[in-house]
């Protein structure tokens, strides 16, 4: 700093003002700054910052309220539960057998009620079991109205046709009436055993009941067994098919129908495939084809929201067919009430209700039915239906 001048070159208060004609100082340069070796590389402004997207994200797709493709169907599974045991069934079976030898065959008509009022009694669902409310007096009463309506004039027939000597033309007509009515035995028994037997089976007190005609089912045997033999065998799947669509159809649970929606074509390759598979399997090959239209019976089957799910499988029934077998052979068969108690606790094992079940819009009705088919289909009747 120059004397008598403060920092910026403006004469100061405190110092003496410099001689005239001395020259003004000079304020002292900095010495300029080395240049760097190499220049500066250019300042690139920052990018801006992305804007924040909206939060819950509104361009990505809704996801699907329902399950998944391909994943089984939501809703409540219920499984029937069979609770009878082989011994309680042996004790029933045995009382049975001597009261009916005892009777010379009088008891067989409350023995078939015993059973089925003790099978039906040991079913449960949703926590409550079923009821059957049949009479061995009705199934007597029925069995003799059938002998009168069937087995009276064919066994006229039969007689007419091999026993008497009468003119050709008679005999050819007996044999065809005699045919006929056989052919309409099986329709008619089927219908009647169906109707007679939802008509006494009840559920909380509610009835089943089949309102299905038995000329409808009198159709569907004069077609499929014509179309069976004129395909040599190959359309039997089509008529099974149609047979299962018109029983289950028209089978209700009091004021609600229970439905099926097969197709004969569905079971058309299974059929086949079991037919070239004959040989080489030795027959075993219709074991699976068994298990597979029991499931497409059960799995096509609905009633009201609930549809049916089975999961038999040919190996499984294979197994508890040959350990059936063996029990009953090895026991000469006394083994029969654990082989049909067994065979209840598979198909409940292996059947299951999926979906919701609304009781409270099902109604009470009753339907009158007659036992005359219920003695029809009394000598091949399982006592017990299951499919």
């Amino acid at each position: 700093m120059v004397d008598g001048q403060d920092p910026a070159g403006r004469p100061s208060f405190f110092r003496k003002p410099a001689p005239a004609g001395s020259p003004a100082p000079r304020r002292p340069i900095a010495p300029p700054s080395p240049a760097p070796p190499f220049p500066p590389p250019p300042v690139v402004p920052p990018p801006p910052a992305p804007p924040v997207p909206p939060w819950p994200p509104e361009n990505l797709p809704t996801p699907p309220s329902g399950p998944p493709p391909g994943a089984p169907d939501s809703g409540p599974l219920r499984r029937p539960l069979f609770h009878g045991t082989g011994g309680t069934l042996f004790g029933i079976h045995v009382v049975n057998t001597l009261l009916t030898l005892v009777t010379v065959g009088f008891y067989y008509f409350w023995a078939k009620t015993r059973l089925r009022q003790y099978l039906f009694s040991q079913t449960e669902i949703e926590g409550d079991r079923f009821a059957y409310h049949g009479t061995g007096r009705e199934l007597l009463l029925g069995t003799l109205k059938a002998v009168l309506v069937f087995g009276v004039p064919i066994l006229l027939l039969n007689v007419v046709q091999n026993v008497l000597d009468v003119p050709g033309l008679v005999k050819v007509a007996a044999g065809v009436i005699y045919g006929s009515l056989l052919f309409v035995f099986f329709p008619v028994a089927m219908v009647g055993a169906r109707r007679y037997r939802l008509s006494r089976t009840s559920w909380r007190g509610i009835r089943f009941s089949f309102r299905g005609r038995v000329w409808k089912l009198i159709k569907i045997f004069i077609i499929g067994n014509f179309l069976t033999g004129l395909t040599f065998g190959l359309c039997y799947p089509y008529f099974l098919v149609a047979r299962q669509a018109f029983m289950v159809s028209h089978s209700y649970f009091g004021s609600e129908r229970f439905d099926f929606a097969g197709r004969g074509r569905d079971l058309f390759w299974p059929y086949v495939q079991a037919i070239l598979l004959t040989l080489p399997t030795l027959g075993l090959g219709w074991v699976w084809y068994i298990a597979r239209k029991r499931r497409y019976f059960w799995d096509h089957t609905t009633f009201g929201t609930v549809r049916f799910a089975c999961t038999v499988t040919g190996a499984a029934l294979l197994g508890l067919w040959v350990v059936n077998i063996l029990l009953l052979v090895c026991t000469l068969g006394i083994a029969w009430p654990w082989v049909r108690v067994r065979n209840v606790h598979y198909a409940f094992h292996n059947l299951a209700l999926v979906g919701p079940l609304d009781l409270a819009r099902i109604q009470q009705e009753a339907q009158r039915a007659s036992a005359i088919g219920e003695g029809l289909s009394g000598f091949f009747d399982s006592g017990f239906d299951l499919a």
